[in-house]
């Protein structure tokens, strides 16, 4: 039996390749699907590793840019974070990850695919619904999750059979892409305790503070300082230049699809940085309307990519709505960055409202306001209120203030 493995590197999956080959006498192939976060030398590492332990073959696809076109683009439009904190990080990648794995599988003509998702996490059912969608007829193996064989059987299995086992990365599980790392177990178990200093990556020992300017053209990152940048490698500066000033570090406690609650850290410096500058261009290009509704969208549309609806048909629907509403957002934000802060100083546009109107808040109406329609817009506006509280005195009930 051939067999496509989606392999990161890490224990289990490399657990995997060593039991599907010594134990159902598979020949396994291994893919690694980069959405960000690998180093050349790791890459090369990750290779020689899976062909140690047995791979006949080891293939690699680089996803950043459609990781880029197909979800964060989208993140970015709808300004999208998961319980108004988390902009979800390692957890959109899956479903692409998971098309990827079934698209190799069958143009390879493979047998059937493997993953190493674990039963009590997340990522086992972003990964089956993927497959289930756009692959339900190609043979799906995860002997992790079903034989649920713990991480120190993991490494007794690989020692016996005097093949490589993986470091075990100290207590923390940390899962690095283009849009974030995150950071599990340890101090993460529990609601209340922090993470040590040492225990994070980009953002450690974070200091010092600095003005950056972002470049926008129609909702797409296009500039950093000046200098024209296609989005991965903006992301990718901006996750390293950010975070050293201490920028996009959180905590984000929240429901997963099982109806579990789970906790972990973050730290996402890029995401932090152009979702706040992406909103406030927003606001000088749209109407509040706009805005109203993509942002509520934004949140429906996160909370299904966490879910594993990534190809869900409604999906495309709402990234139809963010293309739309995109088509003003080209400009040019100012965002302060320092420790645990990110304030837009501000905006400029050559849709700007505000340079369209000859208003001047709180000073000057514009030349084409009148005064009685601004007291008829008021008298209309207040009519239902004051109907409510004329049928409320009429009938003598109390009418609070």
């Amino acid at each position: 039996m051939r067999v496509l493995l989606a392999y990161s590197g890490g224990l289990d999956t490399s657990y995997l390749v060593g039991w599907l080959t010594r134990v159902e006498g598979a020949q396994v192939t291994t893919l690694a699907v980069d959405c960000g976060g690998w180093s050349a030398q790791e890459r090369r590492d990750i290779e020689a590793r899976a062909l140690a332990l047995g791979a006949v073959e080891h293939r690699f696809v680089d996803a950043r840019m459609e990781l880029f076109q197909r979800v964060i683009r989208w993140l970015v439009s709808g300004n999208v974070r998961r319980g108004a904190l988390y902009p979800l990080s390692v957890g959109a990648e899956r479903g692409l990850q998971a098309e990827i794995l079934a698209r190799e599988s069958r143009a390879g003509g493979f047998d059937a695919c493997a993953h190493g998702c674990t039963a009590a996490g997340h990522d086992q059912v972003r990964f089956e619904a993927a497959l289930a969608t756009i692959a339900p007829n190609l043979k799906v193996l995860a002997p992790v999750r079903d034989l649920a064989p713990s991480r120190d059987e993991q490494r007794k299995w690989l020692a016996e059979h005097k093949l490589p086992v993986p470091a075990s990365g100290g207590k923390y599980s940390v899962n690095q892409g283009l849009w974030g790392v995150t950071i599990g177990g340890g101090e993460l178990h529990t609601s209340s305790d922090a993470l040590p200093e040492e225990a994070w990556y980009w953002t450690k020992n974070g200091h010092g503070r600095a003005t950056l300017q972002i470049g926008f053209e129609c909702g797409v990152p296009v500039s950093l300082g000046g200098l024209p940048l296609d989005p991965v490698t903006l992301i990718e500066r901006l996750n390293v230049e950010a975070g050293a000033f201490g920028v996009g570090r959180g905590y984000h406690l929240g429901d997963t699809v099982l109806g579990i609650k789970g906790r972990i850290a973050f730290e996402a410096p890029a995401a932090e940085v152009l979702i706040e500058a992406h909103r406030e261009l927003e606001k000088l290009v749209l109407i509040e309307d706009q805005r109203f509704w993509k942002d509520h969208l934004g949140d429906v549309y996160g909370r299904r990519l966490h879910q594993g609806l990534f190809h869900d048909p409604f999906q495309r629907d709402l990234e139809a709505f963010f293309a739309s509403t995109q088509q003003r957002v080209s400009g040019v934000a100012k965002v302060r960055v320092q420790p645990g802060s990110v304030l837009v100083e501000g905006v400029e546009s050559p849709f700007s409202m505000l340079a369209a109107s000859d208003a001047k808040y709180g000073e000057r109406a514009g030349s084409n306001a009148t005064p009685q329609g601004a007291l008829g817009l008021a008298r209309a506006l207040a009519e239902p209120a004051r109907l409510f509280r004329r049928a409320g005195e009429k009938a003598g009930a109390e009418v609070k203030p």
